[in-house]
C-alpha cells in the first residue's frame, strides 16, 4: 500500500483494510472490475449522509458476491454497499457531494470518491478504468491500493529496518536499566530511550498496515513482527509511567498519544519528549537525575501480579528503596507474604547479575 498523503491511517482505518485484504470477496469483486477494465465508484456504509447525497438509482438489496458487484459495475452509476459490505443496497447511483469541499483530484470519479468521503466519513473505493488503480477514500485519508508482490517487498524491507532499529532499542534499554540499578539516570538517557521506543512503534504501525493489505499472504510478515516487538508496548508503558511527572490532568496513555502524533522533527527533538514527560523543554532539563518508581523492572519479576507491583511503588515511593528494602520491610506490604519477599529480593538479584553480565558481552 502507498500513502499518499500526510494524514496518517487511525485504527478505524487499519480495521477497514482488512475487509479488502487478498482472499476477501469484496477484494475479489474489485479485481474482477480492475480486470474488466469497466471502472467502478462504491460506497461501503448507508448512513443518513450518505443517504441525502445520493439521486437515482435503483434499489437492489441483494447479497453481496463479487460476481453482483462486476455485473452492476458495468453501469456508470455508483454502487452503495452496506457497511459490513455483506449487501448491495443500490446501484447505478449519481453522488452529489458539496462542491465546495476541497479536492486534489482531476478526474470525475475519483473527485466525487474524495468530497463524498470528506463530507460522510464513509468509505468510498474508486477503480480507475483507464489507469487500473483501486484508490481508497476513508474521511481524509487516501491510500493506492497496489500489487502484492509490490506490498510484500515493502514489508519485507520495513521488517529488515524494524529489526536494526529493534536492536539499537534493546541496548539503550539494557543500558537505561544498569543505569537505574546504580541510581544515576538522567532525564536523556530516558527520553533517548522514549524516542528510540516511539521509532519502533511507527516502523510496526507501517507494518501492520502492509500485513492487513496483505491478507493470507502476510502470515509469515505477522509471525515476525510478533517474535520482534511483542513487548515492545509494555516496555513503553512502564517506562514513561517510572519517569513522567505528573502535572494536570496528564496520564501515560495522554503521552503516548502525544507522542504518536509527532512529526519526526517534533520525534528528534529530545527537549519536545523533556517537556512532555514534564521536566522543561530546554537542554538543561536534560541534565537533571531522574529516579524510577520501579514499575518497568518489578514487571520483569516472574509470577509477580501488578497488583502487588502497585502496592511496592505506593509503599516504597521509587525503585532505590525498594532495593534496599528488607524482606521484613517487603513482608508488611499489602498482598506480599514472607515467601513472595525473598522471590522478590531473588528476583531483582537476578536481574542486576544478568544486565551487568550483558554489559561485558
Amino acid at each position: 500500500m502507498d500513502k499518499v498523503k500526510e494524514d496518517r491511517p487511525d485504527e478505524g482505518f487499519i480495521k477497514t483494510l482488512k475487509i479488502l485484504a487478498p482472499g476477501t470477496p469484496l477484494r475479489d469483486g474489485l479485481e474482477n472490475v480492475l480486470r474488466a477494465k469497466t471502472g467502478a465508484l462504491i460506497v461501503v456504509g448507508d448512513g443518513a449522509e450518505v443517504m441525502e447525497i445520493t439521486e437515482g438509482g435503483f434499489e437492489t438489496d441483494c447479497e453481496y458476491t463479487p460476481n453482483n458487484l462486476y455485473e452492476l459495475a458495468k453501469m456508470d452509476g455508483a454502487i452503495m454497499l452496506n457497511r459490513s459490505a455483506q449487501r448491495i443496497l443500490r446501484a447505478n447511483t449519481q453522488l452529489v457531494p458539496m462542491s465546495t469541499i476541497p479536492s486534489q483530484e482531476t478526474g470525475i470519479r475519483h473527485r466525487t470518491a474524495e468530497r463524498v468521503s470528506k463530507q460522510t466519513g464513509e468509505l468510498v473505493i474508486s477503480i480507475s478504468q483507464r489507469r487500473g488503480v483501486i484508490t481508497l477514500y476513508k474521511g481524509q485519508v487516501k491510500y493506492v491500493l497496489r500489487d502484492i508482490g509490490v506490498i510484500l517487498t515493502k514489508a519485507n524491507q520495513a521488517i529488515q529496518t524494524l529489526e536494526k532499529y529493534k536492536t539499537v532499542l534493546d541496548k539503550a534499554l539494557a543500558n537505561v536499566t544498569i543505569l537505574e540499578f546504580e541510581d544515576v539516570v538522567s532525564v536523556f538517557d530516558v527520553v533517548k530511550v522514549v524516542q528510540r521506543l516511539e521509532m519502533v512503534l511507527r516502523i510496526v504501525k507501517e507494518i501492520e498496515i502492509y500485513i492487513c493489505e496483505l491478507g493470507n499472504e502476510g502470515r509469515l510478515i505477522s509471525m515476525q513482527l510478533e517474535e520482534l516487538v511483542s513487548n515492545v508496548p509494555d516496555e513503553g508503558t512502564m517506562l514513561i509511567k517510572d519517569y513522567y511527572v505528573p502535572h494536570g490532568e496528564v496520564t501515560v496513555e495522554g503521552i503516548k498519544h502525544i507522542m504518536a502524533n509527532w512529526t519526526s522533527e517534533e520525534l528528534l527533538d529530545l527537549t519536545v519528549i523533556s517537556r512532555a514527560l514534564g521536566y522543561g523543554g530546554t537542554h538543561s532539563s536534560l541534565d537533571l537525575p531522574v529516579t524510577p518508581k520501579g514499575y518497568r523492572i518489578l514487571q520483569k519479576i516472574p509470577r509477580l501480579p501488578n497488583t502487588v507491583i502497585e502496592n511496592l511503588v505506593v509503599t516504597f515511593g521509587i525503585f532505590p528503596k525498594v532495593l534496599q528494602a528488607t524482606i521484613e520491610e517487603l513482608d508488611e506490604v499489602e498482598g506480599i507474604g514472607e515467601v513472595r519477599a525473598r522471590a522478590i529480593k531473588d528476583g531483582v538479584k537476578r536481574l542486576r547479575e544478568q544486565v551487568l553480565l550483558e554489559r561485558h558481552m
